[in-house]
């Protein structure tokens, strides 16, 4: 080979090294989630992890798991979720995820925005899924996509009535949620014959593609920062849509996933603060001191950026330890986000001190 030739094989090397020009076509689906959250944790200089600490969680992660039988049947478990195995529950989980965002409130738990079905009074999260249901039973159609375009039949009165608050204080950030039934009733529309189940079978039973395919097409669905100078991908919303159709259809029918392992923890205000309480995860004295004052970090700040990225990374690592000490324990990064979050909504019930959740204001989680 002379100087002036190209050496194709090794250029070929050097864009797979750094991405450049088209990749593999024919290669397996990856969200690069969980390595835009190692390089976070690799450059972070706000937020650590404790090994030692991980180590010691996972045991008793491992036997709590173990103990109560936790697994993707514990997700139809809860009053709420839907329990039919059929188009309606994918629907419902694809709307409730779509709108799964920014519940925490500054108000007391008497006055902050709940929902009440069925005699229960539901907060943060359930509020959400009890809006749903509730909308459901009064015969207002909150789950067919196409009734989210329909400007006049789903007003903004009728979405008011729909998430009509048993206090003064609203849903946060409701025309942030319009928006996105908005985008995806139009999305779904031109690209999916305004169908969930297109969509999903557009993934081809791979998570990591349908998670792609979310954030592709849909801009509320693009969970991204820039990250020391580098584009990082969380995709809260997207991911936990894949998780929880495989927990509800319990990885079989439309949560038959080939690669439902390469889904990462889902990086918003619960588990960060879980894995606090471990002593998995700690903070620099101006971040934590701005946490305990219940002080807001903007959306993309470094601060929130670390905290979401080293989440992930150490729910991975987590994971990892717990695979040391029982190689086949049927476990990933769903279940012990899963787990956790529960965990923590037990404490916080108990009472049990903690640090208080990180408050940012966002779409994304």
């Amino acid at each position: 080979m002379s100087d002036d030739e190209v050496d194709h094989e090794l250029l070929d090397l050097l864009r797979q090294k750094f991405g450049l020009g088209p990749g593999d076509a024919s290669a397996p689906p990856e969200t690069r989630v969980l390595e835009n959250a190692q390089f976070i944790y690799d450059n972070s200089i706000d937020v650590a992890l404790d090994m030692r600490h991980t180590k010691l969680a996972a045991v008793e992660i491992l036997k709590q798991m173990q103990e109560r039988e936790y697994s993707t049947k514990t997700w139809a478990e809860h009053p709420l979720h839907p329990k039919a195995k059929d188009e309606s529950t994918l629907n419902f989980i694809f709307t409730m995820d779509l709108l799964n965002f920014s519940f925490w409130s500054e108000k007391s738990e008497e006055e902050r925005f709940a929902v009440c079905y069925r005699g229960t009074r539901w907060t943060g999260y359930w509020s959400l899924v009890a809006a749903l249901q509730r909308a459901l039973d009064e015969g207002i159609p909150i789950t067919t996509p196409s009734f989210w375009t329909d400007e006049e039949g789903c007003s903004e009165d009728v979405l008011k009535n729909v998430f009509r608050s048993e206090t003064e204080e609203e849903i946060p950030m409701f025309q942030g949620r319009i928006d996105c039934l908005r985008e995806a009733g139009q999305v779904l529309d031109m690209e999916f014959d305004s169908s969930v189940g297109v969509l999903v079978e557009d993934g081809k039973k791979s998570a990591a593609g349908l998670v792609n395919l979310l954030a592709e097409r849909f801009t509320c669905f693009r969970d991204e920062a820039i990250f020391d100078g580098k584009k990082v991908r969380f995709l809260k919303r997207a991911q936990i849509f894949v998780a929880d159709l495989w927990a509800a259809f319990d990885g079989e029918g439309y949560g038959e996933f080939d690669d439902i392992d390469k889904i990462t923890m889902f990086a918003d205000y619960r588990v960060p603060q879980m894995l606090h309480s471990l002593g998995c995860m700690s903070y620099c004295p101006p971040l934590e001191g701005r946490i305990r004052r219940l002080q807001t970090i903007e959306p993309a700040h470094s601060w929130e950026l670390q905290i979401r990225g080293c989440s992930i990374w150490a729910i991975e690592l987590l994971r990892r330890e717990i695979l040391k000490l029982q190689s086949d324990a049927n476990i990933n990064a769903i279940l012990i986000d899963f787990f956790l979050y529960d965990l923590a909504k037990e404490r916080e019930r108990a009472k049990v001190e903690a640090i208080p959740h990180h408050r940012t204001r966002s779409i994304w989680y």
